[in-house]
């Protein structure tokens, strides 16, 4: 089942082979000296169909309740964090998708991948969503590559993108009412 959900390094305990970093880490990646703000936006039936009509066809948005991040540096907020846990194959992966100000992704993290390590998306790779906002181009039928060997953790990262980009649109956490 795909859900948008903050997870801890708890949740997945380490196997051998797994890359993992905790949510500190990686939110100390994305925002290095920024203070942050976990909040949580609590979505009906028509916030869900909205995110999910926005996503696009092959992306569900399931879950009602929506956990974030909000970094800020001098008061002035400079970006938002989403943990997205998701199935690649058969084994779960956890993205951390930060969104910029302007509603396009800053970057893509992997914070656990539980898939054979050939699988795993390179870094090199997940910089193709930096800068892009929720459009058509947005899929692995538009602007982003596939990975040869490795389709469905392509895929599985295009959704989760696309997902946290349309929650983003939805839930508007730098919006004053959002606070």
């Amino acid at each position: 089942m795909t859900a948008l959900a903050c997870l801890g390094a708890a949740v997945f305990p380490a196997i051998a082979g797994a890359q993992t970093l905790t949510q500190d880490e990686a939110l100390a990646l994305a925002f290095p000296d920024a203070q942050l703000e976990r909040r949580t936006a609590f979505l009906g039936d028509e916030d869900l169909a909205a995110a999910e009509r926005l996503a696009g066809p092959d992306v569900e948005v399931r879950s009602s309740v929506v956990s974030y991040y909000v970094a800020s540096r001098g008061g002035e907020p400079v970006g938002v964090a989403y943990f997205d846990a998701h199935r690649v194959r058969t084994l779960p992966q956890v993205l951390m998708i930060v969104v910029g100000t302007d509603g396009r992704v800053v970057r893509i993290e992997t914070v656990s991948f539980r898939e054979p390590p050939e699988y795993r998306a390179p870094d090199g790779w997940l910089r193709q969503f930096n800068g892009r906002r929720l459009d058509r181009a947005l899929s692995l039928r538009g602007d982003i590559a596939t990975i040869t060997g490795a389709t469905l953790t392509a895929g599985a990262a295009t959704r989760a993108a696309r997902r946290a980009l349309a929650l983003h649109q939805v839930i508007d956490p730098l919006s004053e009412t959002a606070r």
